[in-house]
């Protein structure tokens, strides 16, 4: 599909994202995948920061940039945090070069071990108003393009547009308990995606791909749904899932061999 066509469905996604009973989670899960297509890296991530001003994941293009971005926000460093804390784009940052190595010794090194050489992280904001960033990983050492730099700052102003939906901009109070009730309802779907990925020995993205699909079937917000299964209150065998397997590097599927060293995440 051409680059063009692929943004003008993102245009079409965001215009249906301003209504008032939208999914946010799943428009953001949505727009990270965009995101990693229309720029071609290999891996992106959405971070909003929580009450206390500290980074947290809401939405990934898979699971492998969430676990690397919860290790590099557990040293609270790494070129997200730097973003968020002076709105200004870090970008093409080369993560081999011994001058990042130094200034994030953990992240970067997470980083390398992972596969990713280069790295960016976009300001999501609006208005002089900051809120969160995102996160772009590359296996290409190439540097993004300034027309790919454009595209990726507007990318992030959707996001930043789909979260804020303009309404809350003049109540600041308002607009902190709508960004903490979008982080809660990401922390319950994190939990949920554990328990079906235990419960059917599957990994965390098929769970989270089989739950998900159900809930756009049947026209249910991901967020609501998750809560009614940590509750107890669905039953979980009314999701069509894929039949029981071990894939190799699930570091939640029994037997199966991880791809991360056994650090403990939080």
């Amino acid at each position: 599909m051409p680059r063009e066509q692929r943004l003008t469905e993102v245009f079409v996604e965001v215009a249906d994202s301003l209504t008032d009973d939208f999914d946010l989670i799943d428009f953001l899960q949505q727009l990270s995948v965009r995101c990693m297509e229309l720029l071609d890296v290999a891996a992106v991530g959405i971070l909003l920061a929580d009450q206390h001003d500290v980074l947290q994941t809401i939405a990934a293009s898979d699971e492998h940039t969430r676990l690397l971005e919860l290790f590099a926000l557990q040293h609270d460093q790494g070129p997200c945090v730097d973003c968020y804390k002076s709105g200004q784009a870090r970008t093409n940052i080369d993560l081999i070069d011994p001058k990042t190595t130094k200034s994030w010794p953990q992240f970067a090194t997470r980083a390398h071990e992972t596969g990713f050489v280069a790295t960016n992280a976009l300001p999501l904001r609006l208005r002089g108003r900051v809120i969160g960033a995102l996160a772009l990983f590359q296996t290409d050492p190439a540097p993004l393009s300034d027309q790919d730099i454009t595209l990726a700052q507007a990318l992030a102003d959707i996001a930043t547009i789909a979260i804020l939906q303009q309404r809350t901009l003049d109540h600041s109070h308002i607009e902190r308990a709508q960004l903490q009730y979008a982080l809660t309802s990401r922390i319950v779907l994190e939990q949920v995606k554990g328990i079906l990925a235990e419960r059917w020995h599957i990994s965390l993205d098929d769970a989270f791909t089989a739950f998900r699909s159900y809930a756009r079937a049947h026209q249910r917000q991901l967020a609501q749904l998750a809560r009614e299964i940590a509750d107890g209150d669905f039953d979980t065998d009314l999701i069509p899932h894929p039949a029981t397997r071990h894939p190799s590097g699930d570091p939640k599927a029994p037997g199966a061999v991880s791809r991360y060293p056994e650090r403990p995440l939080p």
